[in-house]
């Protein structure tokens, strides 16, 4: 077997790239609230990864670490494995999955979004969109 770089485990067709991120998915004006948050927060937390959008605009989706999902529980939003599907990284203008197009791309931000930074951002955008709809 050959290997490239540090990772040594063995790649098998069809099987999901040992790095493939996880996905958050989020209602889009929470997302939005959310990146706004943790880009405000940036020097303390890291940043905000990839961000993608469908294309009804529904939905914001975060690419997060692989391994989010198995633990994700936050209400009102939804996270799943990738398994690498329809996403390439390290190259300038990745592609997305059909129907979707980056609002934050991968050459542009962090490599990921870290979760506890994304829950936490997730809560107070809630928070401030309960507010905000209180006042009406």
């Amino acid at each position: 077997m050959e290997s490239t770089g540090t990772n040594t485990a063995p790649h098998h067709p069809g099987a999901a790239p040992v790095d493939a991120p996880d996905l958050v998915t989020v209602p889009t004006r929470q997302g939005l609230e959310a990146v706004d948050i943790i880009r405000r927060a940036a020097r303390l937390a890291g940043g905000v990864g990839p961000v993608l959008h469908d294309g009804s605009g529904d939905t914001l989706g975060f690419l997060v670490p692989p391994g989010t999902a198995d633990a994700w529980d936050l209400p009102g939003s939804a996270c799943t494995q990738t398994n690498g599907r329809g996403m390439r990284f390290g190259e300038a203008a990745a592609p997305t999955p059909a129907g979707t197009g980056w609002l934050l791309p991968p050459e542009a931000v962090e490599p990921v979004t870290d979760p506890q930074v994304l829950r936490a951002a997730l809560g107070e955008a809630a928070r401030l969109i309960e507010a905000a709809d209180n006042c009406r």
